[in-house]
């Protein structure tokens, strides 16, 4: 494959928005690498995806410790191709990562002690050939550390020049305020919370994106196709290379029901009246709301994540749309 030199126009076909109230800003779609990044998958494809992404003005690529898979090889395959393609571009990129889900055996690989969070971020930054990360996130909410130990760990993180930001995933919105204040009075520069959130998973709305407003904080919003099923994939059924058809993914057939069907039915009329694919007004419809910084899209084909990237030329809905959206889902 040829050297990589960037498009020049990147930055004319992207939007930014900043993040909280932070010197940051962040474009509306932003890469993840959960799927499609480890050894079982294409690396061609991968660096076709990541470059795709770039071109286009995404500046932002999303990891985690355990994306693959196997565990750590989507972290691995990227530092491969930041090496060879990005590495000129370093001071272009935000780079996040995260740990908090089983890593590895025995009881200090998981969760939210001050030993595994510094232990993976070392590891993750080995992997990747990287100084820093923009952005290290705790991965997801630990119910037995003490919040002050695994807060104490992001800002131990950040003074050692290991992250410029930290993040959290999945906290609660009084969790989160609880999080705030201790890193607040630790000094720390809490920049983002990355909740799962879509059109059908709403649980953000129950006051999250309120708490993340009053503080400052920017969201970057995970899943906003609910594993597949906004998109025009299960219209008719479920394909045989689909999700849904895969044992042991992440979204089992049993979730699309009649009844489903019928709601993306739906859903898809109105899309098409708004000259998008579902998938485009599934993403947007996230994007209506500024308190929603980015949009993290996850892809396995440069064709998906040239058709998410259309989403924002048209992230406007009138109130008669938001209603029937709302009546289709029974919301």
């Amino acid at each position: 494959m040829k050297p990589y030199i960037a498009n020049e126009n990147r930055y004319e076909k992207m939007q930014y928005r900043r993040c909280g109230k932070s010197g940051i800003k962040l474009p509306l779609l932003s890469l993840g690498l959960w799927h499609n990044f480890g050894d079982n998958d294409n690396f061609e494809n991968a660096r076709n995806l990541l470059r795709t992404g770039f071109d286009n003005g995404i500046t932002h690529f999303d990891l985690a410790n355990n994306y693959g898979p196997p565990y750590g090889t989507a972290e691995k395959n990227f530092g491969k191709i930041f090496k060879e393609d990005f590495k000129k571009y370093r001071d272009e990129l935000i780079i996040s990562t995260k740990a908090g889900w089983d890593m590895w055996p025995g009881p200090y690989g998981n969760f939210g002690s001050r030993k595994y969070l510094i232990a993976s971020l070392d590891q993750s930054l080995e992997r990747m050939g990287l100084d820093y990360v923009d952005i290290f996130y705790h991965h997801r909410p630990d119910p037995e550390t003490p919040l002050e130990e695994t807060m104490g760990a992001l800002d131990q993180i950040v003074r050692q020049g290991k992250a410029l930001y930290v993040g959290i995933s999945q906290y609660s919105a009084e969790d989160t305020q609880k999080a705030s204040k201790i890193l607040k009075e630790l000094g720390t520069p809490f920049l983002i919370h990355q909740p799962r959130y879509n059109m059908m998973d709403r649980w953000v709305e129950d006051g999250l994106l309120d708490t993340l407003e009053h503080i400052g904080i920017g969201s970057i919003v995970f899943s906003p196709l609910e594993q597949g099923i906004l998109t025009s994939k299960y219209l008719g059924g479920i394909p045989e290379d689909s999700r849904a058809a895969t044992e042991g993914s992440y979204l089992d057939k049993s979730q699309i029901t009649e009844e489903v069907v019928d709601q993306i039915k739906q859903l898809n009329a109105i899309a098409e009246d708004r000259g998008q694919s579902l998938a485009q007004m599934a993403v947007a419809w996230l994007l209506k709301d500024h308190r929603v910084t980015s949009v993290l899209v996850g892809v396995s084909r440069v064709s998906q994540l040239e058709d998410n990237i259309e989403a924002i030329n048209n992230i406007s809905f009138s109130e008669a749309e938001l209603k029937k959206i709302d009546s289709i889902l029974k919301f």
